[in-house]
């Protein structure tokens, strides 16, 4: 297998974003993820093919100023953070790390452990793009089979090795990862009841919180006002880069 980036292989890039993957039907792919970063970045994209040129996973990173304080991590992690990329690349600020927006695997590949080579990856291109951190707005694979459980409580979990309980969490931590905090609002789709019932084929005719698939926390339903919210909540992770090349 190998490991491109879009600036090497721009003619990939329909098959990355069509590429098969886990995330629920509710959390379509961001129009300005597409639309800026893949224009603006195509380096930190990257895509890994088997040798037919089928992609069999993918990971989206934007670059922002960050002063390496944790607490300057916004809660609302996702979605904030591609602003600040806009932002700070126009402003012509030092861009000192590479917030990894997303790492997603074809379904039946994690088993080959994809999921951690293609997070190696991404810190090795970041290193040599000379970068400080890696840091994202981690989803635990997990946190969907406990949606009351609040989050900080899950993500503090560790198993008797020390290592966290989450098998994501716990692939960050093990590669040198550090768990940070929780940014409790990273990520906020809302819809109509009537997207909402084609996206999950779940009813919505009742107001309060409901559990749906893949997600990671109820969401908020309000039959009154024909419209329902999802807020998910990530886990900052950083990752230190120990050396930095020049650019």
């Amino acid at each position: 297998m190998r490991v491109l980036t879009l600036a090497e292989r721009p003619d990939l890039r329909d098959a990355m974003l069509h590429m098969e993957a886990s995330w629920p039907e509710y959390i379509p792919p961001e129009p300005m993820v597409i639309g800026w970063a893949f224009d603006r970045y195509p380096e930190h994209q990257l895509v890994v093919v088997e040798s037919d040129d089928t992609v069999v996973a993918r990971a989206a990173g934007v670059p922002f100023a960050w002063d390496g304080d944790p607490a300057s991590l916004p809660d609302t992690g996702w979605d904030a953070v591609l602003g600040m990329s806009m932002l700070d690349t126009s402003a012509g600020r030092e861009l000192t790390a590479l917030c990894a927006l997303e790492i997603a695997v074809v379904p039946g590949m994690q088993a080959r452990n994809m999921s951690g080579r293609v997070l190696a990856a991404v810190k090795d291109n970041a290193r040599r793009h000379g970068y400080r951190d890696v840091v994202g707005p981690v989803r635990p694979s997990g946190k969907h089979a406990e949606p009351h459980e609040p989050m900080p409580g899950y993500a503090a979990r560790t198993r008797d090795d020390g290592l966290p309980a989450d098998p994501w969490l716990r692939v960050h931590v093990r590669a040198g990862g550090q768990v940070l905090q929780v940014c409790p609002a990273s990520m906020t789709i809302s819809g109509s009841l009537a997207q909402w019932r084609d996206w999950t084929g779940l009813p919505f005719d009742t107001s309060g919180p409901v559990v749906v698939p893949g997600a990671l926390t109820p969401v908020a339903v309000n039959v009154d006002h024909d419209h329902a919210v999802y807020v998910e909540p990530n886990v900052w992770v950083r990752h230190p880069l120990a050396e930095r090349h020049a650019s």
